[in-house]
């Protein structure tokens, strides 16, 4: 198959931070507990975050983000499109 053949993956969900928090964890196959023990933010601070009822907040996406090995715009802006910014 050449590169010619694929097709650009679409973005299909807008996230929130605390969502792509969530999806971060699970596809790292870590559970809430797992994820507080890695950050030392408790399991009900990081439930709140997920579902939305507590901000992210700055200082906290660092934590999370080198504790899931990712990038800090990957927790905070998840939903940014380069495409969109003016050159």
């Amino acid at each position: 198959m050449s590169r010619d053949e694929f097709t650009k993956a679409k973005m299909h969900y807008k996230l929130t931070p605390g969502e792509a928090l969530k999806a971060l964890r699970e596809l790292q196959e870590l559970s809430q507990n797992d994820l507080a023990n890695l950050t030392g933010i408790s399991q009900s601070n990081i439930s709140a975050i997920e579902n939305g009822s507590r901000q992210l907040g700055r200082e906290r996406a660092i934590v999370f983000a080198k504790a899931l090995r990712v990038h800090t715009a990957a927790i905070l802006f998840p939903d940014f499109d380069a495409s969109q910014v003016a050159a």
